[in-house]
């Protein structure tokens, strides 16, 4: 028998939010199913995700939970018919599921806003430097790995890249543009990366300096994915065992109100500008 292949990460987010939606309508499962003609175990499947839904029938769910908002059920619409197999598939069987998520998600999102302390974003790092990073994780791994997970985190650039690139906002604390990341040379050419790619219209890049002293989430990087209305946006943050997803609505709107509290704190795209090359020429 043929193993069901596991739910890709944009199935999942339409399963829960077609579950939220029903919790906001202060129905039971049971009692949905029931006003539906079809079965509580039906319903629980689709709600995890072991089941597709249709179109018709989310259309179904949102006139029986009252919701009002077309653009939204448009947008799940589009999620439940995407057929789309995308190049993260070629990496399921090399890289963890988490790294696919991330991928998946970045490719079907309209924006991208970051913020790091002691990295630089992966959509802004030079393949020598991704190699770097990637030579140094815990437990150590294979060459081979280590170019997967290079060639894994170049292709998710392709979104800044492609015909119609997505707006790229990142704020970059000084102490990562001062790590000597794979010695001098590749430190420099990744410094000017950050300068070239901060030339394009649709990236904008702001670096926070030393002397700004403490600011909101500086222990935390944070990477957010703004979906094509914003109750579908994904809040990701890096940990030591992989990047965490987070869509639940109040840590959404915490994380866009951070975001925007350290772009005011950072420095002006200008003045960015002029703070790494300074910092480029005396490596």
């Amino acid at each position: 028998m043929t193993a069901r292949p596991a739910p890709t990460a944009r199935r999942i987010r339409l399963a829960v939010e077609l579950r939220k939606m029903r919790e906001r309508a202060g129905m039971t499962s049971t009692e949905a199913a029931r006003a539906l003609g079809t079965s509580q175990g039906q319903l629980s499947n689709v709600e995890v995700a072991r089941f597709g839904v249709s179109p018709d029938r989310i259309r179904a769910l949102a006139r029986l939970y009252s919701c009002p908002d077309q653009d939204f059920v448009e947008a799940l619409i589009d999620m439940a018919t995407d057929r789309t197999r995308g190049w993260w598939q070629t990496f399921r069987e090399t890289l963890p599921s988490g790294l696919l998520d991330l991928a998946e998600l970045e490719h079907h999102c309209t924006a991208v806003r970051t913020a790091y302390t002691t990295h630089i974003s992966g959509l802004l790092q030079t393949r020598d430097h991704a190699r770097e990073i990637f030579r140094h994780v815990i437990p150590a791994p294979t060459p081979p790995e280590v170019e997967h997970r290079v060639a894994h985190r170049i292709m998710r650039q392709d979104i800044i890249y492609r015909p119609d690139p997505v707006s790229y906002r990142t704020v970059i604390h000084e102490a990562a543009l001062h790590m000597r990341v794979g010695g001098r040379a590749v430190a420099r050419a990744q410094l000017q990366h950050l300068l070239d790619m901060g030339e394009r219209e649709h990236i904008t890049v702001r670096v926070l300096p030393f002397d700004v002293g403490a600011f909101p989430g500086s222990g935390q990087s944070i990477n957010y994915l703004h979906g094509h209305v914003p109750q579908l946006d994904t809040a990701q943050l890096d940990q030591f065992h992989g990047p965490v997803l987070l869509d639940a609505e109040a840590l959404l709107e915490k994380y866009r109100n951070l975001l925007d509290v350290v772009e005011k704190t950072a420095l002006s795209p200008e003045k960015s500008r002029d703070h790494i090359h300074a910092i480029a020429q005396n490596l």
